[in-house]
């Protein structure tokens, strides 16, 4: 409506304006005319949109429903792609997982081949050496396939069944090895448990099998029992050595040194000090024996001596004294000889000759003294020396090579245990030597003071005796 309201105003001033002088009626004609043919054409515009209104509704309800199974579909794509991804995911975890356990069989593989090397004894490695050369190879070798690569470690791993069940009972088998004379010989193996016998094809040869140090083949170390071990080799059968300490024993008895091998690993210090230990149990033994041999008067000669003296018989007395050996007698007899003396004179005379004994028994023990003092001092030096020369071998050969740095470390250790071997037994026997000659010391002390009191009671019996006469003379 407001279209026609417009056509009909926009006319009006149109017609208004082309032909201002034309009359009112002429222009309301025209007007309705127009107005006619507006109205009919708004009824057409009516009708066709009438007539097109319900194909476009249906349209657009099939597009409406076109989009709503699209966005179905694409709620279903967005689910079948999120659970796609989590599959993947999974398998990648998956693959992961296969990847470790593959990675961690390979290196149990390979330990399991270390380790059965290792517990073959030599005399075996020949018979094995072939698979386990092989099982390290694929181990290493990139371009191999996993089932190749598992299946040359796992040929190791049935050599190890078959050798455990060949084991059972002792296996015999044939090989060659070294006998003491460095000559190479053939013959056949006999592992029982974890020691292995051989016996040459000659029977002249037959011992224990071990391994040495820069020796690519077994080495024989006769023990005796060659009919035994002959006899087992040859017919399976035979009297055997048990070793209970799984070989050990016998690595033991080598590393075994005699006296003579220690001390020369000492050094020049260790032989000085094997001398003071020498001289000091020479010393020692002799003046044990010498104190021990030190008489002293026991209480029954100096009470004989005395009565005599209380007796007034000086001869007899020194008759007595005569009888007593030793220091101890010429003490006896010196104080006999001055009995009438003075008690000061006859202490310092009894004292005179216990100071003359006393360097006869205490001799030699200030080196036994130093003897104590001197051994780990002696010790520590040799401690030093050794590891001075330890230090110039590893300068010169380096740390790979033990059997060089033995003798350095050998010294070093050898005369710290020399020196307290030396000291503490010196030290002891000092002590006890020192208190034994105190107490024979102390003994002839005892001894003289009893006598100088022995004496001074003589001399107060006749003032005492003499009293009661001179009271009956006063009476």
């Amino acid at each position: 409506m407001r279209r026609l309201a417009l056509v009909v105003a926009a006319t009006l001033v149109a017609a208004g304006s082309a032909s201002g002088a034309e009359s009112f009626a002429g222009t309301r004609a025209e007007i309705d005319q127009r107005l006619t043919r507006a109205l009919k054409e708004l009824s057409d515009v009516r009708a066709k949109i009438t007539r097109e209104k319900i194909p476009l509704s249906k349209s657009v309800s099939a597009l409406d429903d076109e989009v709503l199974a699209l966005r179905r579909e694409h709620a279903r794509l967005l689910e079948v792609r999120d659970s796609r991804t989590i599959d993947l995911t999974s398998l990648r975890r998956q693959v992961e997982s296969l990847a470790e356990q593959e990675e961690f069989v390979d290196s149990r593989l390979d330990e399991f081949t270390r380790d059965f090397e290792g517990r073959l004894d030599i005399s075996e490695l020949p018979i094995y050496e072939e698979r386990t050369s092989a099982a390290r190879l694929a181990a290493r070798n990139e371009s191999l396939e996993t089932p190749e690569r598992r299946h040359a470690q796992l040929q190791v791993v049935w050599a190890a069944i078959e050798r455990s069940q060949a084991q059972l009972g002792g296996q015999v088998f044939p090989g060659e090895a070294l006998g003491p004379d460095g000559v190479l010989t053939e013959g056949r193996f006999v592992a029982f448990g974890p020691t292995v016998f051989y016996a040459s094809a000659d029977g002249s040869l037959a011992g224990l099998v071990e391994n040495r140090l820069n020796t690519a083949d077994p080495v024989v170390v006769p023990i005796g029992y060659v009919d035994g071990i002959v006899s087992l080799a040859e017919n399976g059968k035979g009297e055997m050595p048990f070793d209970s300490t799984l070989g050990k024993a016998l690595k033991v008895e080598k590393a075994r040194k005699s006296l003579f091998a220690q001390l020369e690993d000492g050094g020049v210090v260790g032989a000085v000090i094997v001398v003071l230990g020498m001289a000091a149990v020479l010393l020692t033994g002799f003046k044990a024996r010498e104190i021990l041999r030190f008489y002293v008067a026991p209480p029954e000669k100096l009470d004989g001596v005395l009565d005599e003296l209380a007796k007034g018989n000086r001869e007899a007395a020194a008759y007595q004294a005569e009888q007593v050996d030793g220091v101890a007698g010429e003490m006896l007899r010196t104080g006999v000889q001055h009995a009438g003396e003075s008690r000061g004179l006859v202490e310092e005379l009894l004292f005179e000759k216990i100071l003359s004994v006393r360097p006869l028994l205490e001799r030699y023990l200030p080196f036994l003294a130093i003897t104590a003092a001197a051994a780990p001092l002696l010790g520590l030096l040799g401690t030093v020396t050794g590891m001075i020369k330890t230090f110039q071998l590893i300068t010169i050969f380096g740390t790979g090579d033990a059997k060089s740095l033995s003798s350095g470390i050998s010294e070093a250790l050898v005369t710290t245990a020399l020196g307290l071997i030396v000291a503490i037994p010196t030290l002891v026997m000092h002590g006890a030597l020192s208190r034994m000659a105190k107490r024979k010391l102390g003994l002839l002390e005892q001894l003289s003071v009893a006598f100088v009191n022995g004496i001074s009671a003589i001399r107060a019996l006749p003032s005492e005796r003499s009293r009661p006469s001179e009271a009956g003379r006063d009476g």
